[in-house]
């Protein structure tokens, strides 16, 4: 079942979101060369603290930590550690969420550690926002959950890919509804699997974390013994994006940008919806 939101939940889902957004900023300040992602953990559950709300990832299914943090090839889960210190040259995609007043947050970036990033790294973490960007564009009353799903592939695939060959559109994970849990039905995939269906059709009131995940190589990946990390399984290195994102009457609302993903919309020639917080 879709938990449908009325606007005043929608309201409190925006309180989770900018929580989220002020995570995210605070994370990518402290993510430096010779940072541990124990460091980035750390400063995630103070600003967390700082407004009252409470981690959505921390003991989930026993997660042992407030924020993922995938370093390279790993694709997400990734478990904050003092082990993993980032070097210059690294990508790390940072994922968190929060609950304010039972209500879920939940996003996530990609940063770059340092300088001298190879131009294919660049441009992957781009491919991979973009094609975020582009399936939240496609989130219209009358579409359904199918055409989210064809936007965000569609994008991908008609990028070209330095050095040539196609990128990997990750498989075995992909978006989600969200709403009083962080993971809720419907499961969004980022491509288009026509035994799936066309899913359900796109009405105010549905709330969704839009996250594609790509890799320079395959879509496959595998779980580490730790039962949490993703790594891809040649070794290519990986982006994640992420917004959660809500339908209203006037529009589709990104929760957890700090303008309501107006910005980003207007390039596709959508119009955010109102902020029910301005």
């Amino acid at each position: 079942m879709v938990q449908i939101k009325s606007p005043e939940q929608i309201a409190r889902m925006r309180e989770a979101g900018l929580v989220v957004a002020a995570v995210h900023a605070a994370t990518r300040v402290a993510a430096v060369p010779g940072a541990s992602t124990k460091d980035l953990d750390e400063v995630a559950r103070k600003v967390l603290a700082e407004h009252g709300a409470k981690s959505n990832f921390l003991g989930y299914g026993g997660f042992p930590a407030t924020i993922c943090t995938s370093v390279n090839e790993v694709v997400v889960h990734g478990i904050p550690s003092e082990d993993v210190v980032l070097k210059d040259g690294d990508i790390i995609s940072v994922d968190c969420g929060a609950i304010v007043d039972g209500w879920h947050g939940d996003a996530a970036y990609t940063a770059f550690v340092g300088s001298g990033h190879a131009p294919e790294l660049l441009e992957l973490s781009r491919v991979t926002e973009e094609s975020m960007w582009a399936g939240i564009a496609a989130m219209k009353q009358g579409n359904r959950l199918v055409d989210i799903s064809r936007a965000v592939e569609t994008y991908i695939r008609r990028q070209p890919k330095p050095g040539g060959g196609r990128y990997g559109i990750i498989e075995d994970y992909g978006g989600h509804g969200i709403g009083t849990e962080m993971h809720m039905d419907p499961h969004l995939l980022n491509y288009v699997d026509r035994r799936r269906g066309k899913g359900p059709k796109l009405v105010p009131g549905f709330c969704l974390a839009i996250e594609p995940m790509v890799s320079l190589g395959t879509p496959k990946t595998e779980v580490l013994r730790d039962d949490w990390t993703v790594i891809t399984t040649d070794g290519t290195w990986s982006s994640h994006w992420e917004h959660s994102v809500a339908l209203t009457e006037q529009g589709p609302l990104v929760l957890t940008a700090l303008d309501g993903g107006r910005a980003k919309l207007a390039e596709h020639g959508v119009t955010a919806a109102p902020d029910p917080l301005a």
